[in-house]
C-alpha cells in the first residue's frame, strides 16, 4: 500500500485544484437556496419556486451524461475549460435576468457547467488517486463545503436583505475565474485509458431524460386539471427508457454492487437538497425569519456534512475500507432522524424556537449523509471496470441529480396542489418534508443491499457489525 497522503508532492496541486473547484460550485448552491424565496418573489415567479433548483439539476443532469461520454474519449481537459466558462456566463445571466424565465436560463447554463464540472473532477479523483486514498480525496471534496458552509448562506441573505440577491451572483464570479486560472493546470496530461464500447451510448439520451423529467414537473404542477395529468403521464413515459438506458441495470431494483449503491445514493441526496429547499421556505414564508437567519440552518447542515466526510476517512483508513457499507446504513439512519426532526416546523410558533430546531436538525441530517455521501463514492469507484471511469462518474452524478430533481419538483407540485384545494402553505410545506422523511427509509432500504463481496475488503463480525446487519435485517423486512 502506497505510504503517500493526498497532500504529498504528487498529489498536491491536483488536491488544491479539486478544493477551488467545489468550493466555487458550493457557494453558488448554497447561496441560491437562500436567496430563492426573494428572488422568485421580486420577479412575480413563486409559482416557478421549485424550478429554480429543478432547472439547474436537469441541465446539470445533461452535462453530466454529455460530458462523460466526452471524457472518457479525450480526458477532461477541454470540457472542464468549455463548461466552467459556460458556467460564468449563467452567472452573468442571473445576475441581470429582467424575469424568471430569464433567471431560469440562466439557472440551465450554470447546471450544465456544474455537472460537467463535477464529472472532470470525479474523473481525476478515479484516475489519479488509488483507492486507498480516495476516501481520502472524497472527505476533502466535501470539506471544501466548510467555507461556503460557514459564509456562504448567511452572507447571500445579508446581501440579499440589504442590497439585491442580484449582488449575490456578481459575488460568485470571481471566485469561478480563480478557480479555473488555478485547477486547469492539474489537468493537462490527464488520459484515459481506452474508452469502453458500453459509454458509445446515444447522446441524446440525456436531453430524452431531461425533457420527460421537465414535462413530469411541469404536469404536476398543473394538477387537479387534466391537462395536468395527461402531461404527466407524457413525462413519465418519455424518462423511462432513457433513464433505463443511463444507469447500471438493476438500479430500479436497487440490486447488490454498483445498482444499490447508486440506487441508495440518489434516493438520499434527493432527500437532503428536498429538506433544504422547503425548510428555507417555511423559515421564510411560515415563520417570517429573515434569509440570513434561514441561512444558518443550511450553514450548520453543510459543515456538518464535512466533519462526518473526515471522521468517515480516518474510519475508512483504519479499516482499509471493511466498514464502509455499514457507515452508509449507520448514515442513513442518523440523517433520517434529522429529516424527521424538519416535520413539525411549520407548526411552531415561536421565530427563535423555530430557528433553533432548524439548525439541529439540519445539523443532524449533514453529519448523516457527511458519512454516506462520500463512502457511497468510494465504493462506486472501486466497482469501476478500466475505461469506464467517465460512466461511473456520470452515474453517480446523475444520481446527484436527477433524483433531487424529481423530488423538489414533486415537492413544489405538493405545495401547489394543496394551495389550490384551499389548503395553507404550511400544510404544503410540512407533505413536502414529510416526502423527504419516506425518501430517506427508500435509500435507507436500498443501501441495505449493498453486497458485502464486492467491497474491496471483506467485512469482519464484530458488535459494531452485528447491530449493523440487525439494522439490515429489519429494512429488507
Amino acid at each position: 500500500m502506497s505510504t503517500e497522503g493526498i497532500w504529498s508532492t504528487h498529489y498536491r496541486a491536483l488536491t488544491i485544484g479539486i478544493i477551488l473547484v467545489v468550493t466555487a460550485t458550493a457557494f453558488e448552491g448554497l447561496a441560491v437556496t437562500t436567496i430563492a424565496p426573494a428572488l422568485s418573489r421580486e420577479l412575480q415567479g413563486e409559482d416557478l419556486y421549485g424550478w429554480v433548483f429543478s432547472a439547474y439539476l436537469l441541465a446539470q443532469l445533461i452535462g453530466t451524461v454529455v460530458t462523460g461520454q466526452f471524457v472518457d474519449r479525450k480526458g477532461p481537459a477541454q470540457p472542464f475549460i468549455v463548461t466552467i466558462v459556460l458556467f460564468a456566463v449563467g452567472i452573468v445571466v442571473a445576475a441581470i435576468a429582467p424575469d424568471m424565465l430569464t433567471l431560469l436560463l440562466g439557472r440551465v447554463m450554470q447546471g450544465f457547467g456544474a455537472g460537467a464540472l463535477v464529472n472532470c473532477v470525479y474523473t481525476m479523483i478515479t484516475l489519479r488517486y488509488p483507492d486507498s486514498l480516495r476516501p481520502q480525496i472524497l472527505a476533502v471534496f466535501s470539506s471544501a463545503y466548510i467555507l461556503p458552509g460557514l459564509f456562504g448562506p448567511y452572507v447571500a441573505g445579508i446581501i440579499a436583505e440589504q442590497l439585491s440577491w442580484r449582488y449575490v451572483f456578481w459575488l460568485i464570479l470571481p471566485f469561478i475565474f480563480l478557480s479555473a486560472l488555478l485547477t486547469t493546470p492539474s489537468f493537462r496530461g490527464l488520459q484515459p485509458p481506452q474508452a469502453s464500447a458500453a459509454n458509445n451510448r446515444s447522446l441524446l439520451l440525456p436531453f430524452f431524460l431531461a425533457l420527460g423529467t421537465g414535462a413530469l414537473l411541469f404536469g404536476l404542477g398543473k394538477i387537479p386539471s387534466i391537462y395536468g395529468f395527461l402531461l404527466s403521464i407524457a413525462g413519465l413515459l418519455t424518462l423511462s427508457v432513457p433513464l433505463y438506458k443511463l444507469m447500471p441495470e438493476g438500479t430500479l431494483l436497487a440490486r447488490p454492487g454498483l445498482p444499490a449503491v447508486i440506487a441508495s445514493r440518489g434516493l438520499f441526496v434527493a432527500a437532503y437538497y428536498g429538506t433544504q429547499t422547503y425548510l428555507v421556505l417555511g423559515l421564510t414564508s411560515i415563520l417570517g425569519l429573515t434569509a440570513d437567519k434561514a441561512g444558518l440552518a443550511v450553514a450548520s447542515a453543510a459543515i456538518s456534512w464535512s466533519l462526518a466526510a473526515n471522521v468517515q476517512a480516518r474510519l475508512d483508513k483504519k479499516d482499509q475500507g471493511a466498514g464502509r457499507k455499514k457507515r452508509i446504513i449507520i448514515g442513513l439512519v442518523i440523517m433520517l432522524i434529522g429529516v424527521a426532526g424538519t416535520v413539525p416546523l411549520t407548526l411552531i410558533q415561536q421565530d427563535l424556537f423555530g430557528i433553533v430546531v432548524a439548525i439541529f436538525s439540519q445539523i443532524i441530517m449533514g453529519f448523516g449523509i457527511g458519512l454516506a455521501h462520500p463512502t457511497s463514492g468510494a465504493i462506486a469507484f472501486s466497482l469501476a471496470k478500466p475505461g469506464e471511469e467517465g460512466k461511473v462518474s456520470a452515474e453517480l452524478s446523475i444520481a446527484d441529480t436527477f433524483t433531487p430533481a424529481i423530488v423538489i419538483g414533486v415537492g413544489g407540485a405538493i405545495v401547489s396542489v394543496m394551495t389550490a384545494f384551499a389548503f395553507s402553505l404550511s400544510v404544503g410545506i410540512t407533505a413536502s418534508l414529510l416526502l423527504q422523511t419516506f425518501i430517506v427509509l427508500l435509500g435507507l432500504a436500498s443501501a441495505a443491499r449493498l453486497a458485502t463481496r464486492s467491497l474491496p475488503v471483506q467485512e469482519k463480525e464484530t458488535l459494531w457489525g452485528s447491530l449493523t446487519k440487525r439494522i439490515v435485517r429489519l429494512c429488507q423486512t
